[in-house]
């Protein structure tokens, strides 16, 4: 349910946190189910934000299983379809854990739903593919649905980390069947096929925006300086606790993204309330020049800040 009345805000937020999202479009967007996504995984909870923003259907998403410690943590990330599941990395003792997320994406597969591994099964901040866990093969080779399973590729690559303002490039295969992807009788081999077929799918699907700042009009640049200033204030206080916050691991981008996705409309609400309260209605055009500004300083900043 809250997965889906804060996937249209989530479109717009990303459309002011990101200078540019290149979509190849097709109709895989549109696909419908069981499917298993398997992406790279770059830039840590950002990825799967991203992607589910611009899928039609609801995606389930396996996420790395510390950042469901904390009971509240674990009842809203259930609530946006996040499945915990456990490294060797977070203890020995937690992979027994790992039983329930195959199960739960067996569960969803089952009722025709999607399903989104990351299969390298790790985040380190690169484009570069790192070697893929047996997790995606596995879950594809339990597959036990009435409806034929396709497994969709799907690369995504950022021009820049630890920033707002980036480019990101989301780029999806084609669906590949069972049939394609194990047409051996043994399940290791089987499951090594899997990893092969899809590395070099993914490799060609991995394409990283070029790392410049498009020329922008004068209206565009007079708003971005101006916002730059207006906003400064905002951005610096927030981007520095963040940083420090998240020093020395992979979350800068996604937790930046969140905190402003939380924290920008109580701004711009009280901004609304106080100008109201001054100029009445007529203030509602300049708080729509405000929000201009908020775009325009995504597009003019320096793309190597």
């Amino acid at each position: 349910m809250l997965y889906r009345i804060i996937k249209p805000f989530i479109r717009v937020a990303l459309y002011f946190f990101f200078r540019k999202i290149h979509v190849s479009y097709s109709n895989v967007y549109a696909i419908k189910g069981p499917v298993l996504i398997t992406a790279n995984h770059p830039n840590s909870f950002l990825d799967a934000i991203l992607i589910g923003a611009y899928f039609k259907k609801p995606i389930h998403f396996l996420a790395r299983g510390d950042a469901f410690k904390k009971p509240f943590h674990r009842f809203l990330l259930s609530l946006l379809n996040m499945i915990p599941i456990y490294r060797l990395s977070e203890g020995k003792e937690n992979l027994y854990l790992n039983e329930y997320a195959f199960k739960a994406s067996q569960k969803v597969l089952e009722n025709n739903g999607i399903v989104l591994i990351f299969i390298e099964g790790i985040c380190l901040l690169t484009n570069q593919l790192q070697p893929f866990k047996k997790g995606a093969a596995r879950i594809a080779l339990d597959y036990k649905g009435k409806q034929p399973l396709q497994i969709l590729p799907l690369g995504i690559a950022y021009n820049r980390f630890n920033t707002w303002g980036s480019t990101v490039q989301i780029i999806p295969g084609n669906p590949l069947t069972a049939e394609q992807l194990f047409p051996f009788n043994d399940r290791a081999r089987n499951m090594r096929h899997f990893n092969d077929c899809i590395h070099q799918g993914l490799n060609r699907l991995i394409q990283v925006p070029e790392n410049k700042k498009p020329a922008q009009g004068k209206l565009v640049k007079l708003l971005g300086q101006i916002g730059y200033l207006t906003h400064r204030w905002f951005f610096h206080w927030l981007d520095t606790l963040i940083e420090r916050k998240t020093r020395n691991t992979v979350f800068h981008d996604s937790v930046l993204f969140a905190a402003l996705f939380l924290f920008y409309p109580i701004l711009i609400l009280i901004i609304a309330l106080w100008a109201v309260s001054l100029l009445g209605w007529l203030s509602l055009l300049p708080l729509l020049i405000f929000l201009m500004m908020a775009r325009c300083i995504v597009l003019v900043k320096n793309p190597n800040e």
